[in-house]
């Protein structure tokens, strides 16, 4: 029998919550989403017009649509994250933490020992973790070890065997480190007193340990025992100390989940506190990968089941930066001010931090990658035929409409070529006119470009909105490069960009590396362009000055300036110190004209 067409696969969706799966022409699977209702979502696919290039071609290749009813949109969640992680389907988010954790283990024995392990075995042991690295775990089992003495050997210590005498003690015990359950030197109860103080540990409450501490030196400076009353105040001073090195929120918040995420074009990354007893014990970061255009929220929604899962979480409350819908039987808080609100704060600063920690290693790294991202996501966003390698930005300087100048700055690969720059004296315009001095400028760059054989940019950026960008494009339809170079026009007030015989201005979103590199093109170009214009200012300004006087011409002031290096110098000069550089008659007409009084 063939398979239904796409028409009749859609019409027949269920308005039930569930998963469902999109396939290709050979069999592959493409995308797993999730669904309040099948087949409003799914059906919203092929009907909306996407923005999103990716999604359009993902819904251009689905061939055939599979899907799973659930009981509720919890089981769509946990089903939905199971089969992307089983499947690893080209369009869905990839979270790039795949990586085998360690846990602290209880065996499930009698006298449990207590140790590190990457393994879980289920066999009725329990597991604490997992922890973001061994180097936690190994501080944790130094505190543990140095509170309480551990077996560490694997012998069976069953009743019957120790009243055998089947064992002996070690070296263990000799040193310290064990009480010598083998031999029955210690009782099953008391052993198990201590892993009970050493599972509130694990969890994050010394509470009960500092407390049982305290007792037993109270006890031992009661009987005169200073030295054992002195050993147990250390075993407090190490705890206390270990405690405040974990950073306390409240007393009162405790059990609870915090999740944040900060996310640009590509990757989303998603920060995950765990909160025990008032004090943070766990926090991770998780680097999501997306393939079509997922929403913060989406996002969101994934990362924290899929972390709950892989740490094991049963958390009955979360704080989170904005409302999503999770389980019926967890508490989803978004905290608007107090201690809730700063951990959630806290949270989103540890996932800015790690973006930009990912963003310095990918260029360290891999630098082109980093590059050809960026060049990539700037051809998309500003709708260009080809990557824009080489981009060149002109501004031009006029203050108080008086020597007016322009500047050209280059960006290749995203980052300036200083060497490439250039400065222009604007020689056909009189007077303020920002239009005419700009058609100037672009003619004149693109004229010498093409006369010399020199490599023509992928993209023009001028400092303006319609106007200069009009003049921009007057200059290139000049030269015969109409069409042949991409050229845009920017606004400062509200960053619109305009393109060529568009009245409909685009606006980038702020948090865009596209519209930062523009910026910082534009931005660069002022400097540049106000620099120049500065000094020619200045040096027109000094000339004037001294020109201006009868008598005295270009070269009388170049050597005046060589000897004495200022005006002011030359102001304050005696007519015998002029005399020396210029002649005697010289130096009388600089020297009256300085002392007219």
């Amino acid at each position: 029998m063939e398979k239904p067409a796409l028409e009749v696969q859609l019409q027949t969706l269920p308005d039930s919550p569930g998963v469902y799966q999109y396939y290709d022409k050979n069999g592959k699977i493409l995308y797993v989403g999730k669904a309040k209702n099948l087949k409003k979502r799914v059906t919203s696919y092929f009907t909306k017009r996407h923005d999103s290039h990716r999604i359009g071609v993902m819904v251009k290749k689905i061939r055939e649509i599979k899907h799973i009813v659930v009981a509720s949109e919890t089981d769509a969640l946990l089903l939905e994250n199971n089969l992307i992680k089983k499947h690893q389907p080209r369009f869905n988010v990839m979270l790039k933490d795949d990586k085998t954790y360690p846990w602290i283990c209880i065996k499930n024995e009698r006298f449990p020992r207590v140790f590190p392990t990457r393994r879980l075995i289920k066999d009725g042991s329990e597991y604490y973790g997992p922890f973001t690295s061994f180097k936690t775990v190994n501080t944790l089992l130094d505190l543990i070890k140095g509170l309480y003495k551990l077996r560490t050997c694997n012998y069976d210590l069953a009743e019957d065997k120790i009243r055998n005498d089947k064992y002996k003690v070690c070296l263990e015990y000799h040193l310290g480190n064990c009480e010598g359950p083998c031999e029955a030197k210690q009782a099953e109860e008391d052993y198990n007193r201590n892993i009970e103080a050493i599972r509130q540990i694990v969890k994050g409450n010394f509470k009960d340990s500092l407390q049982q501490f305290r007792n037993q030196m109270k006890v031992h400076a009661e009987n005169m025992e200073f030295e054992d009353a002195q050993r147990i105040k250390e075993k407090i001073n190490v705890l206390e100390n270990y405690q405040s090195k974990s950073t306390i929120i409240n007393p009162k918040i405790t059990n609870v989940d915090v999740f944040s995420i900060t996310s640009d074009e590509g990757y989303g990354y998603v920060n995950f506190l765990q909160i025990s007893h008032g004090a943070i014990i766990r926090s991770h970061t998780i680097e999501m990968k997306k393939k079509l255009d997922e929403s913060d929220q989406e996002l969101l929604e994934l990362a924290i089941t899929e972390i709950r899962q892989r740490f094991n979480s049963n958390s009955k409350e979360i704080y989170l930066p904005f409302n999503i819908e999770f389980a019926e039987d967890v508490k989803v808080t978004v905290p608007q001010l107090g201690d809730k609100k700063k951990i959630v704060e806290l949270s989103l600063r540890n996932a800015k931090y790690y973006r930009q920690e990912r963003f310095k290693q990918m260029k360290i790294i891999d630098p082109d990658r980093h590059v050809n991202r960026i060049m990539a996501q700037m051809k998309e966003d500003l709708r260009l035929n080809e990557e824009p390698r080489h981009i060149e930005c002109f501004d031009n300087s006029n203050i108080q409409g008086t020597n007016p100048v322009a500047a050209c700055v280059v960006f290749k690969n995203g980052k300036p070529s200083k060497k490439d720059y250039r400065k222009f004296n604007i020689k056909t315009v009189e007077g303020p006119n920002d239009f005419a001095s700009m058609e100037e400028v672009v003619f004149r760059r693109y004229r010498r470009l093409l006369n010399e054989g020199e490599d023509l940019p992928q993209l023009i950026i001028v400092d303006g909105g319609k106007g200069q960008l009009s003049s921009g494009v007057k200059a290139l339809e000049t030269l015969g490069l109409r069409g042949k170079i991409a050229i845009i026009g920017i606004a400062k007030k509200l960053e619109e960009i305009f393109y060529p015989d568009d009245n409909i201005p685009l606006y980038l979103d702020k948090k865009t590396e596209s519209l930062k590199i523009i910026q910082q093109l534009r931005n660069e170009a002022h400097r540049f362009g106000i620099t120049f214009h500065r000094n020619k200012r200045s040096k027109v300004a000094l000339n004037t000055e001294l020109e201006s006087i009868a008598g005295i011409g270009e070269k009388t002031v170049i050597e005046l300036l060589k000897q004495f290096r200022s005006v002011k110098r030359i102001k304050e000069a005696s007519l015998e110190n002029l005399s020396e550089v210029v002649g005697a008659s010289k130096a009388r007409i600089l020297y009256e004209h300085y002392h007219k009084e």
